[in-house]
């Protein structure tokens, strides 16, 4: 058996926390507090359109919600994360292409456009 031993000097011996069962504790819920804790101190990036990508929308029908711009400023904090500098973020019907540390969209692309396309000088792809 191991016992402790104290000196004068050593002082208390440091508390480790283990949570309790039926706390959801562990590795996975302490990673979601420590990210929603960081999200709630950082401002939410924001996102702007070039002039380019904003003519290319309204060419193509592409309609810029609240929403879709929420959509596209998460897309640019995880890119951030992983050190990605130009991205495609897509979803099934419209692709993006954004410039990282500008937080800028380049272009816009639908659907059609996607299949006619070679994506080039990207360094990752977000999935809206």
């Amino acid at each position: 058996m191991i016992q402790r031993v104290t000196g004068a000097g050593l002082g208390p011996a440091p508390q480790v926390h283990s949570p309790q069962k039926g706390q959801g504790g562990g590795f996975g819920a302490l990673l979601q507090q420590e990210l929603a804790r960081s999200a709630q101190q950082q401002p939410a990036q924001s996102v702007a359109f070039s002039k380019h990508a904003i003519s290319r929308a309204e060419e193509r029908g592409i309609e810029v919600t609240p929403a879709l711009m929420d959509q596209l400023a998460g897309s640019v904090v995880r890119a951030q994360a992983k050190g990605a500098t130009n991205i495609l973020a897509m979803d099934a019907e419209k692709a993006f292409i954004i410039n990282v540390p500008s937080a800028k969209v380049i272009t816009a692309i639908t659907q059609d456009e996607m299949k006619e396309n070679v994506f080039t000088n990207i360094d990752g792809a977000v999935f809206l």
